[in-house]
């Protein structure tokens, strides 16, 4: 058995785990107008940390998520052998050095913090997340480790937001998944952490149960999902398959929801193929923004509080489907057990990844 627990988050909603889980049951959104923020300086809505809090850089917040995921686990954990670090993240430290964003961070780091490995990168666009926990699982899997540290870690610079605005992908109002007047994606940043094991001795609160998944290319276009969600469809299907769970065994869908025209049709039409349509489902992206890199991660982490607490939020920004396939999403928070969730991811190059997690 795979382990899943130690879950951290940082995001312009709280600096801890705690924070960030008082600010989702209350349906509470990071999303805020940011002055001059995009490109010709105009204003943006954006899930941005408050410029003056601490200092939020990449390098800092990596070190402050490595820390407190630390505190979450047996101390000898973080110099044992056996432990590998996988960083999840599209640009790293794009916000110092544009031409270099990974090179020199990640020696210091493993110095830091004693590490007895060179943490690995795992950058594939916004499916680095759920593929990099779901590498982690295929690492203790064979055995060549017994616990990864799994920490997605992504920024907003001019940089992202000059990309996804000549992209005509950015909305002038905050996010809103699935719904029939969304207009784009609302860019996000933050640190999140899980780390997964083969033993759950290791963790200071119970850990919960990877059912670890699948991850495809559609091959469709570098930045347009497939109209027909196939890629998302074989990655589903083969995450289910692999773990014996049929589609009536998934209490929640934690979709990818990025508010775009097509990223939201297409996942409606692929869960419908997969038989998912009358599962409760929802994005996070209307509370943490799009984090890219951090997203699976973050994500991941937020849906795992859920199933900790027996809460299912509701899909922030979400008033009216529109989308051409039925799906049910979240209006109001539920109280109720959720059992098993699936997360998925889709992203540019065309990517999908799913994982799934039961509660034990």
């Amino acid at each position: 058995m795979i382990y899943i627990g130690a879950e951290t988050m940082i995001s312009p909603l709280g600096s801890t785990t705690e924070e960030n889980w008082s600010a989702l049951k209350e349906n509470r959104s990071g999303i805020s107008w940011v002055a001059g923020a995009g490109l010709h300086h105009q204003g943006l809505f954006l899930a941005r940390f408050h410029p003056i809090e601490k200092d939020r850089r990449f390098t800092s917040l990596l070190y402050e998520g490595m820390q407190q995921v630390a505190l979450k686990l047996d101390p000898s954990i973080m110099l044992s052998a056996r432990t590998q670090v996988v960083v999840s993240a599209t640009k790293g430290a794009v916000d110092t050095d544009i031409r270099d964003p990974f090179g020199g961070v990640f020696n210091k780091f493993k110095t830091h913090f004693g590490l007895a490995h060179q943490p690995i990168v795992v950058s594939n666009a916004c499916i680095s997340g759920v593929q990099a926990i779901n590498f982690g699982d295929e690492l203790v899997g064979a055995g060549q480790f017994d616990q990864v540290i799994v920490i997605g870690v992504d920024l907003i610079t001019d940089f992202v937001v000059n990309g996804f605005q000549s992209l005509y992908a950015v909305s002038d109002k905050p996010c809103r998944p699935f719904d029939a007047a969304r207009k784009g994606i609302t860019l996000g940043e933050g640190c999140a952490a899980v780390v997964v094991g083969n033993d759950r001795s290791i963790f200071a609160e119970a850990p919960l149960e990877l059912l670890a998944g699948s991850s495809s290319n559609d091959a469709n276009h570098i930045s347009g999902p497939s109209r027909t969600g196939e890629g998302l469809v074989r990655a589903v299907r083969r995450t289910l398959m692999r773990q014996g769970c049929q589609p009536e065994d998934i209490d929640l869908v934690s979709a990818h929801g990025t508010a775009t025209l097509y990223n939201d049709e297409m996942e409606a039409i692929a869960f419908n193929r997969l038989g998912l349509q009358e599962c409760p489902t929802l994005s996070l992206k209307g509370y943490f923004g799009h984090t890219l890199g951090c997203a699976g991660v973050l994500e991941t982490a937020a849906t795992m509080q859920m199933m900790r607490h027996g809460l299912m939020v509701r899909s922030e920004g979400f008033e009216n489907l529109g989308t051409s396939k039925p799906l049910p999403i979240l209006t109001e928070n539920c109280k109720g057990p959720i059992n098993t969730f699936i997360k998925t991811a889709s992203g540019f190059g065309g990517g999908n990844a799913a994982l799934i997690v039961r509660k034990l």
